[in-house]
């Protein structure tokens, strides 16, 4: 592995007023001391674009007393004219694309969206990464390409030919363009495959979310597989710091025997390998809204569930092994799940001018 001291470098983040996106770009102006960042967000409306304003006000806040110089550009990885224009003009060091079209039930319905962002724009970005070479390309992938693998704790080593969403797939055709680039043009790239997300600020589609707005709104809550689905849940802070660290060290540039690269290309997990019943993990949401003031102490959970079946494109379990991240990086995802909820519950109260907090 190939140390990068961040200091002075010009980093592209793309998704940058995204939930992930948003918190590593405030990650890299509190810790850079010198440099560049540049954040390239659509700003598009999948959700309300009043969070990705309130995240990226946040990080404006932010760069007004960083050390460093922070460019937001809003503008798509999907304009191929657009991206080479800002490597042209930043020829940047380290990379890190999680501009991505999410949502896997979404993407049942809404395909072009998907190839759009995931393939095509994750293309454009490998093709400027060749012709204006960078030091290190981070990439997002997701726990979904998966499917519906059986063995568990789920392992970078398992085969994943079998994705049951087409956001899977995108996701699993990212990492095979970036290992065929890495192999034919000797580009360090790293993928991340992410484990259900969550924290203060995060997408509205995302479950944890929506069932806190379903509470809120005396709606009932559908948990799917009829209560048997586990997530390893993640939170945000956690996988920041496992991008942040991956940053800094790139995958080692070799020949091989025949003279040729050996593709400088490694693949982690980033979860917390602690998957928690979605049960479990309502009834830890409901106790951290009651105690920010969210939800009334008298609120009745049990007769607000609702127990049905699978959903096309959703895996039961998620389950990561993150072994190898701890190996090379020295870190494995701590926060426990309360601890996150409680988090989340306060912001919640704070955002929306609900509750005590």
């Amino acid at each position: 592995m190939r140390k990068i001291d961040l200091n002075g470098r010009a980093v592209l983040v793309t998704g940058s007023s995204g939930f992930i996106g948003a918190n590593l770009v405030a990650r890299l102006l509190k810790e850079m001391n010198k440099g560049t960042v540049v954040s390239l967000d659509n700003m598009n409306d999948y959700y309300d674009p009043a969070l990705k304003e309130y995240r990226l006000a946040r990080i404006r806040k932010m760069a007004d007393i960083s050390k460093i110089k922070h460019v937001f550009v809003k503008g798509s990885i999907g304009d191929k004219e657009s991206v080479d224009e800002l490597f042209e003009q930043y020829r940047f060091d380290v990379v890190v694309n999680l501009a991505a079209q999410v949502g896997v039930r979404n993407s049942v319905d809404h395909a072009d969206a998907y190839i759009e962002s995931n393939i095509i724009g994750f293309y454009n970005l490998l093709e400027a990464c060749r012709r204006y070479p960078v030091e290190h390309l981070v990439y997002a992938s997701s726990s979904s390409v998966y499917g519906g693998n059986k063995k568990i704790p789920f392992s970078t080593d398992d085969k994943v030919d079998t994705p049951v969403s087409l956001y899977a797939a995108t996701k699993k055709s990212d990492e095979l363009l970036a290992h065929a680039y890495s192999k034919l043009y000797d580009i360090p790239c790293t993928g991340l495959r992410f484990f259900t997300v969550y924290g203060p600020a995060g997408r509205p589609d995302m479950f944890y979310y929506s069932a806190t707005r379903n509470m809120v709104s005396g709606k009932n809550l559908k948990i799917f597989n009829y209560g048997n689905m586990h997530r390893d849940f993640t939170y945000v802070d956690d996988i920041v710091e496992g991008v942040y660290r991956v940053m800094q060290g790139a995958p080692d540039r070799k020949k091989g025997d025949d003279g040729l690269p050996i593709p400088p290309y490694a693949l982690y997990n980033i979860g917390g390998g602690q998957p928690i019943s979605l049960l479990d993990f309502v009834r830890t949401l409901y106790e951290e809204l009651v105690r920010a003031g969210v939800l009334s102490e008298d609120y009745d959970l049990d007769s607000h569930l609702d127990l049905v079946g699978m959903q096309a494109g959703d895996i039961p379990m998620t389950y990561a092994d993150s072994a190898l991240l701890e190996h090379d990086y020295d870190f494995m995802p701590r926060t426990g799940i309360r601890e996150g909820l409680r988090v989340f519950a306060r912001w919640y109260a704070d955002y929306h001018g609900v509750g005590k907090i």
